[in-house]
């Protein structure tokens, strides 16, 4: 798979994704709008995945914004 990131600066909207334990991609967006229709998007692409974990994290905060499947 590749990393989807423009690579610059202001993306403060970090998405990751894991599978099977391991990184698989990574992507930065410096809209939290967009990096949240990835984030969906990448739930239906990449989800079934074995142990798929995907996660946006806002890295001027720190906080972590959304986790697929959700951790409740």
């Amino acid at each position: 798979m590749r990393p989807q990131s423009t690579g610059t600066a202001s993306d403060r909207y970090h998405l990751t994704l894991t599978a099977d334990g391991r990184p698989a991609m990574h992507g930065w967006w410096g809209s939290e709008a967009t990096a949240r229709r990835k984030f969906t998007s990448w739930v239906g692409e990449y989800g079934s995945l074995p142990d798929a974990r995907i996660t946006l994290t806002d890295e001027d905060t720190g906080t972590r914004l959304t986790t697929w499947p959700d951790e409740s």
